[in-house]
């Protein structure tokens, strides 16, 4: 896979660099190597672990620093499966299968060619929006071209009107903690569900997929309230 700036890298470098946290830290807070960490903000993801590592490894970084993990994976997704331009050699392919196992790459080739044309059939139709903006509070606009694609299911957004700490569960994953100041906000993302916990109420205001929650629970009293694909609005569509 070539060197190629998709804008995934420098929108994870910016939001880490934003909120203050150094690689290390970031590193042990979501068990990335360090090297890997680095290998994703420079977009080399040759001395990556494959495809399959490379998306998780995203969504895992992309979720910590609080961006739009779907947007990000996709958005490597159409980079992955963009043809080379690298020119095709002009004389006969050395043999590599002399014992006559399967031609991977000419399947490999193939499985490529197919994903693109998909892919522009799907934003010949509109399926795939080139107008949504990343959320708060990193700022993608200017570095993060073809971020924009369909919305997970269940969208949070957690603005503090005062000093709060957020608990979220992701779809029955390990719960994770986050300290905001008056004035900070931080989105969330979910497939199927999403748990929000305040350590006091009336402290933040909640809005889930477009539906204003206000400012939920008491005072010194912790708030918690779960949202399923089900029972909570449906997502925002995708500007037309």
């Amino acid at each position: 896979m070539q060197r190629s700036t998709i804008g995934v890298g420098p929108a994870l470098r910016r939001a880490r660099v934003a909120r203050g946290v150094t690689l290390d830290e970031a590193s042990r807070d979501t068990r990335i190597r360090r090297e890997s960490l680095v290998a994703l903000e420079e977009e080399d993801f040759d001395r990556l672990l494959g495809d399959v590592y490379v998306r998780g490894s995203i969504r895992s970084y992309a979720t910590y620093l609080g961006l739009p993990s779907d947007q990000m994976v996709h958005a490597y997704a159409r980079f992955a499966a963009a043809p080379s331009d690298a020119p095709m050699p002009t004389g006969p392919p050395a043999p590599e299968n002399p014992i006559g196992a399967p031609r991977r790459r000419d399947s490999h080739r193939l499985f490529v060619m197919i994903a693109a044309t998909l892919l522009i059939l799907a934003a010949s139709f509109g399926i795939i929006s080139t107008r949504a903006s990343a959320p708060p509070p990193a700022d993608l606009s200017s570095e993060t071209p073809g971020l924009a694609g369909l919305g997970p299911g269940i969208v949070a957004l957690v603005a503090a009107g005062q000093p709060v700490e957020v608990t979220v569960t992701i779809d029955a994953g390990q719960a994770q903690t986050f300290s905001l100041e008056p004035g900070e906000s931080r989105s969330f993302e979910a497939d199927l569900s999403l748990t929000i916990r305040l350590d006091h109420g009336a402290s933040a205001h909640v809005t889930v997929n477009g539906d204003d929650k206000g400012f939920p629970g008491r005072r010194n009293r912790p708030w918690r309230e779960t949202y399923s694909y089900g029972n909570a609005a449906p997502p925002p569509s995708p500007a037309a």
